[in-house]
């Protein structure tokens, strides 16, 4: 078995309160308009779901510094909110008087002082349960009660992981992939402490993901590779063929077109110390019922929490990216993809084909059961991978 402390791992899905640290940097004389913009949205954030408190905070060093923490009931919960479009046009304002801004997020695994005991175990629920809606309140309130904090410290291999997706025009897939596949890379060093690793694309039907991971800082290796000239280049050859238009010329177009094709990574999971020369890496698509991402991405989560603890698991690491009903599951895989049809789709085990079939909007042929019915479920999620580039491993 696989233990906490071999195991690579980053989760949403531990149960553990978040806390959410917003860095800002503020324009010269726009710090009245700030602190009205901060009011509204202070009042609109307080009746979000699973919210539980935010603090506001100035630099005693640099009155232009600004500092807002928040608590949340869990990672989820945040990510839920964070992901709408009501948090889209709520934080629009700010643009105007913000001239920087850096978001970090951590689970709570210790504290001190006054407060719940610390003594008291955490309440945690298992990935891949569901429980039930009354069960679901109790918990969160005894979650609440007790101080739920993250059950043991992960460990991470240096490594932050991302996806943007978007569509293009019916019809202009095969031209798409062409200028994705072809464009030049840009430069992998980003700053003495911040380099790209890996980064890889995938198209399903008309629907473009490209999975990022750097090595360091997310935020400035973004800004990075969007001010290479051979990016530049490619974003505005894909620019005619998108369904969404954009002016990557006008900030506030860029912003928000960036900001809705974020797909977070909201679990990663991976065997430490294994790495085999025959690792293939896939993708697969998981259109979501409405309102049922979350709780499809948590079982995908646990399924393969449990496929990468096999030492004699084909599965090397995953990673589940999702945003709203949109659900990516990326998979470094030793070996053929359909050789394990079922653990491949992430529903090897008792009744796990049909917990997946009742979250997936695309299920309407059914459970599938047999061992050929998964197979062709698969190979209809199955992404096509266009291109998969990594860095050389510096000496």
């Amino acid at each position: 078995m696989t233990t906490l402390s071999e195991r690579i791992s980053q989760s949403a899905f531990d149960g553990s309160r978040l806390r959410v640290v917003l860095l800002l940097d503020l324009y010269d004389g726009a710090q009245n308009q700030f602190l009205e913009v901060y009011e509204h949205l202070r009042k609109q954030v307080s009746s979000v779901p699973g919210h539980i408190s935010d603090e506001l905070c100035q630099s005693i060093e640099n009155p232009s510094q600004w500092l807002i923490t928040s608590e949340w009931e869990s990672a989820p919960r945040f990510l839920a909110w964070v992901n709408s479009e009501e948090h889209v046009a709520s934080v629009q304002p700010l643009h105007g008087c913000v001239r920087d801004t850096r978001s970090l997020r951590f689970s709570v695994l210790r504290e001190t002082g006054k407060g719940p005991d610390p003594g008291l175990a955490p309440l945690t629920v298992p990935l891949g349960a569901f429980p039930s809606a009354s069960a679901s309140a109790s918990a969160g309130a005894a979650d609440r009660a007790r101080g739920q904090l993250q059950v043991a410290p992960r460990r991470g291999d240096g490594i932050v992981r991302h996806a943007l997706t978007f569509t293009v025009k019916p019809g202009s897939e095969p031209v798409v992939a062409e200028l994705l596949a072809g464009y030049t890379s840009p430069q992998a060093q980003v700053d003495e402490t911040t380099r790209l690793h890996r980064t890889s694309l995938f198209m399903h039907g008309n629907r473009v993901v490209r999975a990022v991971e750097v090595e360091g800082d997310l935020l400035a290796a973004l800004r990075h590779v969007a001010r290479q000239p051979e990016v530049q280049a490619l974003e505005e050859a894909i620019n005619p063929y998108l369904e969404q238009d954009r002016d990557l010329s006008d900030p506030g177009s860029a912003r928000m077109f960036f900001t809705r094709a974020a797909l977070p990574a909201v679990h990663h999971v991976a065997a430490g110390g294994r790495e085999s020369a025959d690792v293939g890496r896939h993708a697969l698509f998981y259109p979501a019922k409405d309102g049922c991402g979350m709780a499809l991405a948590r079982l995908l989560a646990g399924q393969d929490e449990a496929a990468v603890d096999d030492p004699t698991c084909p599965v090397e690491a995953s990673t589940v990216f999702q945003r709203d009903d949109i659900v990516v599951r990326l998979l470094d895989l030793r070996g053929p993809l359909d050789a394990r049809p079922a653990l491949a789709l992430g529903v090897e085990g008792s009744h796990k084909a049909a917990v997946l079939a009742r979250l997936l909007d695309s299920a309407k042929d059914g459970v599938p059961t047999t061992d050929q019915e998964i197979s062709r479920f698969l190979a209809r999620s199955e992404m096509r991978l266009i291109t998969d580039r990594r860095t050389p491993v510096q000496a």
